[in-house]
């Protein structure tokens, strides 16, 4: 083979040797791995709730809403009107109590360390708590049937300067009376917890009852009948139109004409008392044309 042939192969050679060398080792260098995916999700973070549940869980009932009753901050007064699911549990709780007259709830009401008491209560806990009792006792619940507390607590739960319901109630049974079962006892409960409530126009009087009305003043006539001893006590009330003293003698007058209706029903005079709270003991807002109708009215209940 003469030289120019061997050269010739050499570099055949040369360049099949370098190309099997290039693609098996050279060239993996240049293709790139992609780079893991490194990006997380996004954590997902629970979202803080701003709102404390309205409860009321006891033997017979368990009513639950995100809504409450609430209160501006340093203020002992219920902020009204209340939402329409708190409205309804406390509609529940009337029934529940009228159809358990044993049981007995206690308020405890609740208030931070850095809010001012300006009432007469030894702490603004509990004259939170004997507001909420008294917003109850204007929807007809009855009086006998609740205690309240108060207590200081260091913080909770607000929405710009109004609490979110500072307020826990503890359902228990009261003991139980040798004569709890008698119908009489119960048709006395039945008249109490759920009073005869008159309402009256401005300076004016009616006898137009509605048939509820009506049966309970059946209930209260059927039972002086058959209880010789009881008394009926008529508390007459009024809006803070006007100077107090012209409103006590108002709601006088309006309790006297209750006395009078009852009389026509059959029930002696001498077994019905009446006095006048005037304009002392509003269940409405007398800033409303509403809540002093609500306000003008006479409560009828057995002593």
């Amino acid at each position: 083979m003469s030289k120019k042939a061997l050269y010739l192969l050499g570099i055949a050679i040369t360049i099949i040797l370098g190309t099997y060398l290039y693609v098996n080792f050279c060239c993996n260098c240049t293709i790139k791995t992609p780079a893991p995916d490194t990006e997380k999700a996004p954590a997902v973070v629970a979202e803080e709730t701003n709102f404390v549940p309205f409860i009321l869980n006891g033997s017979g009932i368990d009513y639950h809403t995100n809504d409450n009753i609430k209160f501006l901050k340093n203020s002992f007064a219920v902020i009204l009107p209340v939402s329409d699911s708190v409205a309804i549990g406390i509609e529940n709780l009337k029934k529940f109590l009228i159809a358990n007259p044993k049981q007995k709830i206690t308020i405890t009401g609740y208030a931070t360390s850095d809010e001012t008491n300006s009432t007469s209560y030894e702490n603004l806990g509990l004259a939170r708590a004997n507001d909420i009792k008294k917003y109850f006792i204007s929807k007809g619940l009855s009086d006998s049937q609740f205690d309240t507390k108060g207590q200081i607590i260091d913080k909770w739960k607000t929405s710009s300067d109004t609490l979110l319901g500072p307020a826990e109630y503890k359902f228990e049974t009261l003991e139980a009376t040798p004569d709890a079962t008698d119908e009489w006892v119960v048709l006395k409960n039945k008249i109490n917890q759920d009073p005869l409530i008159l309402h009256f126009n401005t300076n004016k009087s009616s006898d137009k009852l509605t048939d509820v009305e009506n049966q309970k003043v059946a209930d209260l006539v059927q039972y002086m009948k058959h209880e010789k001893d009881a008394v009926i006590l008529v508390t007459g009330h009024s809006d803070n139109v006007g100077n107090r003293d012209s409103n006590i003698i108002l709601a006088q007058k309006r309790a006297d004409f209750s006395k009078n209706y009852l009389s026509e029903k059959g029930i002696e005079d001498s077994r019905i008392t009446t006095e006048s709270k005037g304009p002392d003991e509003p269940i409405g807002d007398n800033n409303t044309a509403e809540g002093k109708a609500t306000n003008r009215r006479t409560v009828i209940t057995i002593k």
